[in-house]
């Protein structure tokens, strides 16, 4: 039976919209406007700041086309470096505060502590395809396994749902769940495999489809490298309880560890910036939160009736809509129904590409998918700020284009540069942008040092040489991802698409010859360009080195961060590692050891419903 929701308000109005009837809920909506004004003047006066400094450094000697256009294209990259710097900083202050910065930003949290029995029936849905089923489902039994040992396991039912294409494959996904099946019988007739034949609309319609028919009131999508533990999984349950107007409550997600250099670099950064961005943001979004499609509670009445993905038609960046998460957030928030994130770490899992040849494969995809949010801008009745997070979305991956239109034109202004331009101030900008885009993860390394935790990243000397490490990293890495990401959005508009299927999950070396032969554009790119400025300008080498060591260095970066070799040696000294793997938790310890089939199985086998 399906678990009633609240009605919508009348003629499915947003509530955001709705009358205000309690002094409560207007002083809420009056704090939540006051920040997003003041983020919104932070981010305008840094930006004034920038673009005044840039009119002084490309106006010297009077203007050309030339300088109008770097103008153009360094204003075009700079909003999501600025919003990333103010981000930082109040992330920062947010998780200094401790508990009352986590209640500032996320008032629903609190539910989440109660020990309040569960009501509500949820589907743990899993979406496949061509992905190794084997491994895809010991790490869903360890979630049940997990949910049964809160004692709540009675609530939730799994649900497989295939959209895979290779026979092969399938055969041993329905091998895989009928032996799960045996092996637990008390959840036996709570596992649930479907494929479809027609993969119409990918993960969102592979999803949408099981809701039209769902019984259970909440759903919670993982992906195949998904992993969360049941006191985690319960905690968001109960806060859904508490708020039957939230639709979607997306918990925070980090990297599981791992042996690949490259995972394991990537996610220490990105950890580490994503934990202040992450609460900022839902210090000022509010009930217009990011949904990341999977780690997240939904409630699926009013997911099924108002979040089905709008048709694109043909043309360009037609199609399924191939990043949908953030838009079924949009849509979701446009029904009346809030949208918000937990910023808090807790047991949710998942997985980073192995590789920089596999990191580059999936930016391609999100790159295609988030440019097609270009077509629905004109999605009538949606809030202010949830237009916002469309525009933004899309000005992430248009940043690269500019940033690389600027470093092409370089040494053409270098040449014909006045005598008069002021150096000081062109590398102060230059410098300054820099520092802007690590911003956020300063901050979160700041934010470990000042609560004096990095012992539980091996220690203060273990976890100082991991900033560095990643630093470098991450300075390189973006250098190849823009150049990368430029030629992508050419081929976009030559009529070139991404194909869905299966992504590579475990670690693996990477060739010479398999680098050179998908890197030889990045490569290209920075000795042309490191060419040309030693010709007219090479006094700027030097400092634009940041930027192009990473292309120049593309294909032994390559190999170099997929090294097993270096994985080892990593994981040994404990270099750019995460809590879980010093200190594992029951899921990772089960993962580790490779035996999480069997444990779950002995948990689950004399289970009854």
């Amino acid at each position: 039976m399906l678990h009633p929701d609240p009605p919508a308000p009348a003629g499915d109005a947003p509530a955001a919209r709705a009358p205000l009837t309690t002094p409560t809920g207007l002083q809420a909506r009056v704090t939540l406007r006051r920040r997003r004004i003041l983020v919104l003047l932070l981010c305008l006066a840094t930006c004034a700041v920038f673009a005044a400094g840039l009119v002084r450094v490309l106006g010297a000697g009077g203007w050309s086309a030339l300088d109008g256009f770097i103008l153009l294209c360094c204003l075009v990259a700079l909003p999501w470096t600025v919003l990333g710097l103010w981000n930082a900083v109040i992330g920062f202050l947010l998780l200094r505060a401790g508990p009352a910065g986590v209640a500032s930003a996320c008032p629903v949290a609190t539910a989440g502590d109660t020990p309040e029995p569960l009501r509500l029936r949820t589907a743990v849905v899993m979406t496949l395809r061509n992905e190794q089923p084997e491994r895809a489902l010991a790490r869903l039994r360890l979630v049940v396994q997990g949910l049964e040992a809160t004692g709540e396991g009675a609530w939730f039912s799994v649900h497989v749902l295939s959209d895979t294409d290779d026979p092969a494959l399938a055969a041993r996904e329905e091998a895989a769940m009928a032996a799960w099946r045996a092996a637990a019988p008390g959840w036996a007739a709570r596992l649930h495999y479907r494929r479809r034949r027609d993969n119409a609309g990918f993960k969102a319609g592979n999803l949408q489809e099981f809701c039209a028919r769902a019984e259970e009131a909440l759903m919670l999508p993982l992906d195949a490298d998904s992993l969360m533990s049941g006191g985690a999984i319960v905690r968001l349950v109960r806060i859904m309880q508490a708020h039957p107007r939230l639709g979607i409550l997306q918990g925070l997600v980090v990297g599981a560890p791992s042996m690949s250099p490259f995972a394991r670099v990537f996610q220490f950064g990105m950890r580490h910036g994503m934990r202040p961005y992450t609460i900022a943001m839902a210090w000022w979004t509010g009930e217009c939160g990011p949904f990341w499609g999977h780690n997240a509670l939904v409630r699926i009445a009013p997911f099924a009736a108002h979040c089905r993905l709008p048709a694109l038609g043909p043309g360009p960046l037609g199609g399924p809509i191939l990043s949908h998460d953030q838009v079924e957030a949009v849509l979701m928030r446009r029904a009346g129904y809030e949208v918000r994130v937990l910023p808090v770490e807790e047991a949710s899992f998942e997985e980073n590409p192995p590789t920089l040849l596999d990191h580059l494969g999936r930016d391609r995809r999100w790159c295609e998918g988030n440019l097609q949010y270009l077509r629905l801008l004109g999605l009538p009745d949606l809030l202010p700020v949830s237009r916002f997070q469309l525009v933004w979305a899309i000005l992430m991956f248009l940043g690269a284009p500019a940033t690389v239109l600027v470093l092409l034109l370089l040494p053409l202004k270098a040449a014909t540069a006045e005598p008069d331009l002021p150096v000081p101030l062109a590398a102060g900008l230059y410098l300054a942008w820099l520092g802007l885009s690590l911003a956020p993860r300063i901050a979160g390394y700041a934010e470990v040092l000042a609560r004096r935790a990095a012992a539980a990243y091996g220690g203060t000397g273990r976890f100082l040489a991991g900033t560095l490490i990643e630093a470098v990293f991450n300075i390189l890495l973006y250098g190849i991802t823009i150049v990368r990401l430029s030629v992508f959005m050419a081929g976009l508009a030559l009529g070139r698409r991404v194909a869905w299927g299966g992504q590579s999950r475990d670690a693996a070396g990477v060739s010479v010859s398999a680098a050179a032969r998908a890197l030889p554009d990045v490569t290209l790119f920075g000795l042309g360009v490191s060419a040309a400025l030693a010709a007219v300008a090479p006094g700027l080498l030097p400092w634009l080195a940041p930027l192009l060591a990473g292309p120049v260095l593309a294909v032994p970066l390559a190999m170099l961060t997929a090294s097993p070799a270096l994985g080892r040696f990593m994981a040994r000294h404990r270099l750019c590692a995460s809590p879980e793997e010093i200190a594992p938790t029951p899921e990772i310890r089960a993962l580790r050891a490779g035996t999480p089939t069997r444990a779950a199985d002995a948990a689950l086998a004399g289970t009854v419903p």
